[in-house]
């Protein structure tokens, strides 16, 4: 039967109003995407970003029809067990849409520091009934809060293959927050089979995207850039899938690329790799 995890969402409900002129990652990209659960100071944080990178919304949009592709393909591989980590507030199709629309059984696992996402997610996440969806509130930053969940024991079983997604997260971590240590420790305590996704923002392919890292700094959003031998560094030990590490928008695509889809306008590097 489906589950969704969630505690106090009327104390959550009210945290938010009081942090609704603070913008948050998450929100700023529902915006980007077109949602409704935004507030103010994210409209206005989105605003100042495309006013620097007027692509941002293609950006945004090409890291959604990744995540799709990405998914499906370790549906299609056998994999009935998914982890997002910064999964954000849910935007259709979401991930467990995805994996139960090719697999029923599919469980699924998200995870994020935003108080909005456990507001929306009882409406929002509904499964099937073979297959099970559940949230937690935790910070990537501390990936031995989300291992140790009884929420995650619950809902995945680690001796089976998972697939984990950390999709446009990574750049939200600066160096001192030791991001390899990070996802290296997740890796670890998958088994061989698992998958990792990651989507990454980078300043290859146009120089302005530095600018637009520095205006969400200015608004208290970390934002760190890698470029491509960096963003390759966090699959160590891995095996990429064909084509490997390339402009998401290239990886797999299922309809021919739209002129105004280019490397500079997307400016984000991705790849699935699994765990031999």
């Amino acid at each position: 039967m489906d589950e969704v995890s969630y505690r106090n969402s009327a104390d959550r409900t009210d945290q938010s109003v009081r942090q609704a002129d603070i913008p948050h990652q998450a929100r700023i990209y529902n915006y980007l995407l077109g949602g409704n659960h935004h507030f103010a100071g994210d409209r206005n944080a989105a605003e100042e970003a495309l006013a620097v990178f007027p692509d941002l919304r293609i950006a945004a949009r090409e890291n959604r029809a990744f995540l799709r592709r990405a998914t499906r393909f370790a549906a299609l591989a056998g994999v009935r067990q998914f982890l997002e980590i910064g999964a954000g507030i849910p935007t259709a199709p979401a991930l467990h849409e995805i994996a139960q629309q090719i697999a029923p059984d599919s469980r699924v696992l998200y995870v994020d520091n935003e108080p909005m996402f456990f507001v929306q997610v009882r409406d929002l996440l509904v499964g099937t009934e073979q297959g099970k969806v559940s949230c937690l509130e935790a910070d990537l930053r501390d990936p031995e809060r989300i291992l140790s969940s009884s929420v995650l024991r619950e809902t995945l079983d680690l001796t089976r293959p998972v697939a984990l997604s950390l999709l446009a997260v990574l750049h939200f971590l600066e160096d001192d927050d030791d991001p390899y240590g990070i996802v290296e420790r997740l890796l670890t305590a998958l088994p061989s089979g698992s998958y990792l996704t990651i989507s990454h923002p980078t300043g290859d392919f146009e120089p302005t995207t530095e600018a637009l890292g520095e205006k969400f700094r200015s608004r208290g959003i970390s934002a760190r850039q890698r470029d491509r031998t960096q963003v390759a560094g966090f699959f160590r030990g891995l095996e990429f899938v064909d084509p490997g590490l390339v402009p998401i928008h290239t990886w797999r695509p299922d309809d021919p690329i739209l002129a105004d889809v280019t490397e500079a306008a997307v400016s984000i590097y991705g790849a699935v790799a699994c765990k031999p």
